[in-house]
């Protein structure tokens, strides 16, 4: 063993530790490679048999994260900005100090533009974020039941405050949003 370190101390010192990088690394490939998580759809039989019969969903694990994600968990959000009368930027607690910011669409409404065709959007859509920054001052603001967002960028979810319980449903009771499940949103011009 001794003349196994005399060999390489030379050399390790000479290459400042170029030798013990380039090993730490290669170890860590090997072992990355002997355990590593699978990082595309799964095809295992049970996936391949839904596949084939059309039956029903995926079983839970082999579902993609977005839809795994437990519709009963609760995220406390500090708003950030309210950006239009159906969302705001948040930062959201998705772990004890772990905080992250993103965009949040109120789930279930669609509220009128801000880049408004005419004047009566313009005026509705000024008076939804008003109404939406109103509701959000309550503070004590939650979201669950999140959702990735047709558009990207942004995360679809149920809005919660301290004294109403759903966001979605208060815009839509007070005149400040439509019903929205998806699909082509009708015009706000008269």
């Amino acid at each position: 063993m001794n003349d196994y370190l005399r060999f390489w101390a030379p050399r390790i010192a000479r290459h400042g530790g170029a030798y013990i990088v380039a090993a730490t690394f290669a170890l860590g490939v090997v072992i990355g490679a002997a355990v590593r998580p699978e990082l595309g759809p799964r095809t295992t039989p049970v996936a391949r048999a839904f596949a084939a019969t059309g039956d029903g969903e995926l079983p839970q694990s082999d579902q993609p994260l977005a839809k795994r994600l437990d519709p009963a968990l609760v995220y406390p959000a500090e708003v950030v900005r309210v950006i239009d009368g159906d969302t705001f930027e948040a930062r959201v607690r998705v772990w004890p100090g772990l905080d992250v910011d993103t965009k949040v669409r109120l789930r279930g409404i669609d509220a009128a533009e801000l880049h408004a065709r005419c004047a009566g959007e313009l005026a509705q859509a000024q008076a939804a974020r008003a109404a939406l920054q109103s509701i959000l001052a309550e503070g004590g603001v939650t979201i669950s039941r999140v959702g990735i967002d047709k558009y990207g960028g942004r995360v679809d979810a149920a809005i919660a405050t301290r004294s109403t319980a759903d966001v979605s449903a208060a815009m839509l009771k007070g005149g400040f949003a439509r019903a929205y499940e998806g699909g082509k949103r009708g015009s706000w011009c008269g």
